[in-house]
């Protein structure tokens, strides 16, 4: 069986947000270097304020590092066609996205690393940034997703 979706084009915020989200919990360890330089206080007297601004523009610099990444992914002609309105199709062998009914491109389960399913979602992620969005909209009804899940679960990519 072949699950056929509806169209859907990804969001650029929504593709931003995840992509941001993803890499800010893949790279948890960073988090620790502005938390080290708020512990300088403790063995440097008066050195509190410029911990807590060091901190700060440390935090604020790498989001915003990662934001302009993302937001110039969305911008470049090579990734336009993430951005544009896709089909899906989902079977045991592969993931088609589909352009229109003639243009597409298989996607072999075995290039997608990891699966995270949200509330209203599936995440085939390919590499950190790399993703296919499938909110559930776009599914013709509760048994697609119900297969789609199965077949994510079979790939061992989705975990109960």
């Amino acid at each position: 069986m072949t699950v056929k979706t509806k169209k859907y084009q990804l969001d650029n915020k929504t593709y931003i947000s995840i992509a941001l989200k993803s890499v800010l919990l893949e790279f948890w360890w960073v988090w620790f270097v502005p938390v080290a330089i708020m512990l300088v206080p403790l063995f440097v007297e008066g050195a509190l304020g410029w911990s807590i601004g060091i901190s700060i523009t440390l935090i604020v610099l790498y989001i915003l590092f990662w934001l302009i990444q993302f937001a110039g992914v969305t911008q470049l002609e090579q990734n336009k066609i993430l951005f544009e309105r896709l089909s899906y199709e989902i079977d045991s062998r592969y993931v088609m996205i589909k352009l229109d009914s003639k243009r597409g491109m298989p996607v072999n389960w075995d290039a997608i690393k990891k699966v995270k399913k949200g509330k209203d979602h599936f995440l085939l992620f390919m590499s950190k940034v790399q993703f296919i969005y499938l909110p559930d909209k776009i599914f013709r009804n509760e048994n697609d997703i119900r297969f789609t899940e199965a077949i994510l679960k079979r790939k061992n990519l989705l975990k109960d």
